[in-house]
């Protein structure tokens, strides 16, 4: 039996890995696509090598990726954000490819922040799309990390509205509070099991 490939993404702070969570705890094996470029752009030599031509030495001080300087470089200027994008993403999806291989179950979650944006949905037979109201996405980032409200609308700008992810999604969960959005997975996970 081959496994369906159901996409979840959302916007920044919009809460997906905790909606990804929700699944795991069903059983469903998730793919988080965001750490596995994490640790490809620390572990991968050849991503390491593009991205220090790009960007300099100063990308990778001491060896190890400087986070928040990537950060700023692409997030102010979209062609080098594109770049870096093209640099992992295809690495991300060989990787996501070999994992698929040995999940089990009639559905596997792919979890990707950017999936509308760079065509990843197209990939997948279903897609859940998670929003939440831009106020209490800014507050949740705000409390998980140390950052100002610009630097995260700034970052946001290079998303897709979620009024533009909507036609292209299957389910829409609206994750504003806990008990709703897991009652929403319960309900998917239902459908995607019978389909």
């Amino acid at each position: 039996m081959i496994l369906k490939i159901v996409g979840l993404t959302g916007g920044i702070g919009s809460g997906k890995t905790t909606i990804a969570g929700f699944f795991r705890e069903l059983g469903v094996a998730v793919y988080i696509a965001d750490d596995e470029a994490k640790k490809l752009t620390q572990h991968s030599k050849v991503i390491r090598k593009k991205i220090i031509a790009l960007l300099g030495n100063e990308a990778y001080p001491n060896g190890i990726l400087d986070r928040a300087f990537v950060a700023k470089r692409i997030f102010e200027d979209p062609k080098l954000l594109q770049k870096v994008n093209d640099i992992i993403h295809p690495k991300v999806r060989h990787h996501f490819k070999r994992w698929l291989l040995k999940q089990e179950g009639p559905y596997c979650i792919k979890e990707a922040a950017i999936l509308m944006e760079n065509g990843g949905y197209k990939e997948c037979d279903y897609t859940i799309l998670v929003t939440a109201p831009k106020e209490i996405r800014i507050q949740r980032i705000l409390k998980r990390e140390p950052t100002t409200t610009e630097a995260i609308e700034s970052r946001m700008q290079h998303q897709w509205e979620d009024s533009e992810k909507m036609p292209l999604a299957d389910f829409v969960i609206e994750n504003v509070h806990l008990e709703d959005s897991k009652k929403k997975v319960h309900e998917i996970h239902k459908l995607l099991t019978k389909a």
